[in-house]
């Protein structure tokens, strides 16, 4: 039988995930609003699907699998307020569902650990349309719903190092500041390994090993462009824009044993530094 993912909302991360499952002869249908990026899609091999044109009920009825990456805003989760009625129609004959989430809905621990069974408090506005989010999917009845909450995500064509080559980069100090992240080739995988060991109603924390001061993974960045390490620039005293600076309101360590221990996932990246060098070694970067 084809496997077919319905990816709602076909970013970044949902992107990584179509390159692992179409080489093992999976069907992607993927929906964007952008027609440049639909022919983008097209060219990966996924079936681009324009938001709000057309029909979608016969993709959705012979879907096994969906995926919905697309964030909340004032009004409420965008897929459900668009295609609710036509996805409780077909929620139980799916294989299996992933949320995009964030690790955001933990809110701020003042450094400390966190982990799936931690309670819900994000400090945040965008966490707190996350949490209402997430509310909403595992209200679908009979949907096989996976919540993945993700760290920081980085990867090829995401990260320092674009910064660092303009001179924009700066290292932000703010005591006690930490956060944890995510390769996006992580992601990836442990949504291909959920997908192959669906547990519905499963919580997952994907983030690495190494929760870290952001000014670190800056200097490093520089280091292994040979570049200048940025100035460092105290919290308080910089110029930043609100979304840049509510990024500093939380600060916490994520836990990931869930994803090794219930999914068997090795991280190709457990740390930046890991995931780091892998970039720098990918792009070749002409400094």
């Amino acid at each position: 039988m084809t496997k077919r993912l319905l990816s709602f909302g076909h970013g970044y991360s949902a992107r990584a995930l179509a390159a692992e499952l179409l080489e093992h002869g999976w069907t992607i249908y993927g929906t964007t609003r952008d027609a440049e990026k639909a022919e983008a899609l097209a060219e990966e091999g996924v079936q681009p699907i324009i938001w709000g044109q057309g029909d979608i009920e016969p993709i959705l009825a012979k879907s096994t699998h969906i995926l919905i990456s697309a964030g909340p805003d004032e009004a409420g989760d965008p897929v459900l307020n668009t295609y609710g009625d036509l996805i409780r129609d077909y929620a139980a004959q799916l294989d299996w569902a992933g949320y995009l989430s964030t690790t955001g809905v933990y809110g701020d621990h003042g450094g400390g650990w966190v982990d799936e069974e931690t309670p819900l408090a994000p400090s945040t506005r965008r966490g707190e349309m996350r949490q209402a989010a997430e509310a909403q999917w595992r209200a679908v009845p009979g949907l096989p719903l996976h919540i993945f909450r993700l760290a920081g995500i980085y990867g090829p064509g995401r990260g320092p190092f674009a910064k660092v080559r303009r001179g924009t980069a700066r290292r932000i100090i703010k005591p006690g500041q930490v956060f944890s992240r995510i390769h996006v080739e992580d992601i990836a995988q442990v949504l291909a390994a959920s997908i192959a060991r669906p547990d519905p109603g499963a919580v997952y924390n994907l983030c690495d090993d190494d929760p870290a001061p952001p000014e670190e993974v800056i200097a490093y960045a520089a280091e292994l462009l040979g570049l200048p390490v940025p100035e460092a620039v105290d919290f308080d005293a910089a110029e930043m824009t609100p979304m840049a600076r509510s990024f500093y309101a939380e600060s916490k360590r994520v836990r990931n044993d869930r994803i090794k221990e219930a999914l068997g996932v090795t991280l190709r990246y457990p740390d930046y530094r890991a995931g780091l060098q892998a970039l720098a070694a990918a792009e070749k970067p002409e400094v």
